[in-house]
């Protein structure tokens, strides 16, 4: 099936996108976005407040070792991780309902640009002063009567549109 193993992965060239959980409780939604970073070669995964970090029984029930692919780092706060990124000159863009968000399928990541993408509490989203600290926000249209989704679930849509626009899938 032509898979990497963890050190092939490691020294492989990776999709410039880092994903920054703030406070995402659930450690299965934390195990997905591992996995789908893993599916991705995305270059991290940061973790963020009540964020739980690897290693945990909870998370490897559903990363099924892509934690120990994906490189991570824990950050005491989003806002932390937003200035560590921002120094490194990275794009950060909130993943959040808000005034003035851009369309995600409005939205065309340049290539060789490096970009990090927060994503929220399940039930809160992204706290308002990482929002205001970001370039922008992105939103996923939605056309039912619920306005939200899975974390993991929007980590996937978010990640593949990057893959697709800046690795041509």
């Amino acid at each position: 099936m032509n898979r990497l193993s963890v050190d092939e992965f490691k020294q492989a060239e990776k999709l410039p996108l880092i994903v920054v959980l703030d406070d995402v409780r659930s450690m299965h939604n934390v195990g997905s976005v591992f996995r789908t970073g893993d599916a991705f070669r995305i270059e991290a995964v940061y973790l963020c407040g009540i964020t739980s970090t690897p290693p945990m029984t909870e998370i490897h029930k559903t990363a099924l070792g892509a934690e120990d692919s994906v490189s991570w780092k824990y950050f005491k706060n989003a806002i932390e991780a937003v200035e560590a990124l921002k120094a490194d000159e990275y794009e950060v863009y909130s993943v959040e309902q808000a005034h003035g968000s851009t369309m995600l399928q409005d939205f065309a990541p340049i290539k060789n640009k490096r970009y990090a993408v927060i994503l929220g509490n399940e039930v809160k989203g992204v706290h308002q002063e990482v929002v205001d600290a970001s370039d922008g926000c992105l939103e996923i249209p939605q056309f039912g009567t619920k306005h939200s989704m899975n974390v993991s679930v929007t980590a996937g849509i978010i990640i593949w549109h990057f893959a697709q626009t800046m690795i041509n899938v």
